[in-house]
Formats: C-alpha cells, structure tokens, sequence
C-alpha cells in the first residue's frame, strides 16, 4: 500500500493513536489531584476562593476526561485487530495487566466523577472531597498499571517461553520487572508537571490579560511552590532511568546518544553533544564531542563501559536514528527548561515580596508561562518516542520481535482504519478545542455561591 506493508502501517497506526491518546490522561491525572488539593485547603481554611478554583478548574478535568475516554478505545481493540499474535504469545501477562486497569482504575474514576462533578451541595463536603480523592486515586492507579505493562515489555521478568507463548511462572518479578519503578516514577511526575505548568500557564495566561490577576495569582503561586520540587525531581528521575536503560537496553542507550564504538578499558566514552547519525554506514556523518562524558552520564564513573552500536548485530538495532537522538534531547532540554522557568519566576515573585500588582508588570515572564503550556506535552511525546522506537525491533524486549506480532491482515484494510482514525480525532481534537475556547473566555465566576448558600437559593 503506497509502499508500505502491514508491518509499516500497524506501527504507524499504533503511534497515531497512541501520540493522540496519552495527551488527555496525563492531565486527568494531574488536574484530578490538584482539584483534591484545593477542595482540601478549601475544607481546612473555609476560603471560598478555593471553592471556586475546584469549580473552574473541574471543566477542564471533565472535558479532558471525556475525551480521554473516547480516544482510547480504538488504541485498546488494535491488540485484537493489528497486533494479535502479540495478544496470543504475551496475553497471559498483558491481558490481565490491562483488565486491572480496567476494574480497579477506570471504573473507579468514572464512578465517582459524577459525584464530583454533580454533588456540590448535594452531598456533605467530606463526602464530595472523597469523590475527587477517587478520581485522583483512579486515575494515578490507571498510570501504575499501563506503565507495569510497558515497563514489562521493556525489561520482561518473571516469564517463560513454552509452545510459542510466554507463560507467567512469578507474578511478581513481572509486575516488579527491572524498569518498573523508573518507569512509573517518570511517568508520573511527568504527568503531574504538565498539569501544574498547564494551570500556571492558563494562571499567566489570565494575569497577562488583567483578567482577575488575584485569583489566578493563587492557582499560578501554588503550581509554582509544587514544581519547585517537582520539576528538579523529574530531572533526576530522568537521568536515573537513562542509566538503567544502559544496563538493561544497551542498544537504545547507544543509539539516543549516536554512540557506536564501544570505549576500550580505562578511557571514558565521548558524549555527543549534537550529531547526526548514520545506520547505513553505522557512524555518525558528524559531531560535535565532549571527550570522556558519556560515561559520566550514563554510568557516573569517568571510565564506565559503554556498549556501541556498532558492536550490536544490525538486526537488533533500533531503526529511525535521528529521531530518537533529537527526541531524547528535546525531552532533556525541556525538563531543563522547567526547571530554570520555576527558580526565575520563584526569585521574581519573592523580588516583589509577593505582590499581586506588581508581579503582573513582569510580562516577559507570564509570557514565558503561557507559551510554555505545550512543552510538557512535547516532552512527554519525545520521551514514548525514545521509549517505544528505542524498544525496536522487539516488542517484548529479547522475546517477541515486533514483525512476529502482527496481525496478517490486507495492508489497504489497515491505511484505511488508520485514515478514519485520524479523521475521528481531527474531529475530536477540534470539539474539545472550540469547548476549551468557550471555558477560557468565560472564565470564572468570582461570585459563585457556596454550595450551601447556592442550594439554599434553588441552584
């Protein structure tokens, strides 16, 4: 089909939907638990600021989650539809990993998001700040879950291979696999420091336009405090799991780094700042070095070993080279970003002790804030392409490679699903936005009732 066999368009298919899909759940996961922080603080101080901040807000938890839901389904049925000999061999792990995030993390999040949405002064306060805990807690156990399954086809443990299946011989070494704890973390936190920065961002968005600069002062000074810690930890979940893929996948640690020789005993292994790699004649056609850093880097020790990807059978290296070597450093480089953003914009708020007023004069900085909003996405998509093409060509690391795993089906009946896939989400992407468009330029209501005074008053 134009080129492409079944193999081709089944992965490309996969990526589709997957980029479009994981925009949505990271920040279910992160509004879901910054509503829960501000209804807290709203039952412990009595400010109804912060009751109308967890209504604002709350839209946009609801109208991310909606189409969360929807986008996810057709990634799901591909382990049927395209992928259905990676179902067969691996479904005795895989399969039940996805049914626990089924029953014990989505039903959870959707029970109880009417609740949350629906039971202002309907229910007592504490029952309502149960509901979003819930939602919170639903939507970070979904994230545990999907990451155990990746994770395992990362670094697979706890299985064996008998009669063309893989069969779980200790449940936990699979779900515990090596990358299981770097993978979750990241992921996490990743997900987390895009909703505080979408919040600051939407906060500076509204300060830059002198819209109620003080009640988004208060969302915007509080995902600051949080990603004053959250953003240096990513930095160093980061760099953490980029040592361990080293360890437990060689290949991919070489080839995010366009490294292709293997370092001889006692010298350290050069780091390459910016390069452009070449598979066809396994070098790269040019770099610009730091001698001896790599091994810093991936091994903190001056002389650590460094496999290079000349030195791993062709078959077993991952394709699209220059795409992982500028994924992984667009990813790096915004998680520096963040970092330096939240320490500036912390030292400017202290610099004017805190003021509303005159904070808001800085508008370079808000600025930054806003246009800042998609870097997390960016982030996150750079790094599940560094994770997933960087797997390649396995899709169970060292057990299933990727063209065993696909289903035989006519090429031209997958182009034509991945056409109404793409379609679908166009269609998707743009309801969301034109309701997006309609929350931010309403804004919120400053002067909404508390829900007691509100259901008192017949609303």
């Amino acid at each position: 089909m134009f080129g492409f066999d079944t193999l081709d368009l089944s992965r490309a298919q996969f990526a589709m939907t997957a980029i479009f899909h994981i925009l949505w759940p990271i920040l279910t996961i992160s509004l879901s638990l910054f509503l829960f922080v501000v209804e807290a603080l709203w039952l412990r101080t009595s400010d109804p600021v912060y009751y109308r901040h967890a209504r604002f807000w709350s839209k946009l938890l609801v109208l991310n989650f909606a189409v969360g839901v929807v986008s996810g389904i057709p990634l799901e049925f591909q382990f049927g539809t395209n992928w259905a000999p990676f179902s067969h061999h691996s479904g005795q792990f895989i399969g039940n990993i996805l049914g626990f995030e089924g029953a014990m993390a989505f039903m959870l999040e959707a029970g109880f998001i009417g609740v949350m949405m629906f039971g202002w002064g309907r229910v007592p306060k504490g029952v309502h700040l149960f509901a979003t805990g819930m939602v919170a807690l639903g939507s970070s156990i979904s994230s545990f879950w999907i990451m155990v399954a990746n994770s395992w086809m990362q670094t697979p443990a706890g299985v064996r291979v008998a009669d063309g299946k893989i069969i779980v011989t200790d449940y936990v070494a699979a779900i515990f696999n090596p990358d299981m704890a770097w993978a979750v973390g990241h992921m996490w936190v990743a997900a987390v420091e895009t909703g505080l920065f979408v919040i600051a961002g939407i906060s500076a968005w509204y300060m830059f336009k002198r819209r109620e600069p003080a009640f988004f002062a208060r969302s915007f000074k509080l995902a600051l405090m949080l990603l004053l810690v959250i953003a240096p930890l990513q930095v160093w979940l980061g760099d953490s799991s980029g040592v361990d893929v080293f360890k437990t996948q060689p290949a991919k640690g070489a080839a995010i780094e366009g490294h292709w020789h293997t370092n001889r005993d006692g010298e350290g292994a050069a780091w390459s700042l910016l390069a452009w790699p070449n598979q066809a004649e396994q070098k790269n056609d040019w770099s610009v070095e730091v001698p001896g850093m790599l091994s810093v880097i991936a091994t903190h020790s001056a002389t650590g070993k460094i496999t290079g990807l000349a030195d791993i059978a062709r078959a077993d290296q991952p394709p699209m080279l220059p795409l992982l070597y500028y994924a992984f450093r667009a990813m790096a480089g915004i998680g520096m970003w963040f970092v330096l953003l939240s320490f500036w914009t912390f030292v400017a708020w202290r610099k004017v002790g805190g003021r509303v007023q005159e904070f808001v004069c800085n508008r370079k900085l808000l600025l930054a804030w806003v246009l800042t909003i998609p870097l997390p996405y960016i982030a996150v998509e750079c790094g599940w392409i560094v994770r997933e093409v960087g797997r390649q060509p396995w899709v169970v690391y060292g057990l299933l490679r990727t063209r065993d795993a696909v289903s035989d089906v006519a090429a031209h009946a997958v182009a034509g699903s991945m056409l109404m896939f793409a379609v679908f989400y166009v269609v998707l992407f743009l309801t969301f936005f034109v309701f997006a468009k309609k929350w931010l330029q309403q804004g919120p209501d400053v002067a909404l009732p508390l829900p007691d005074a509100a259901h008192a008053a017949g609303y």
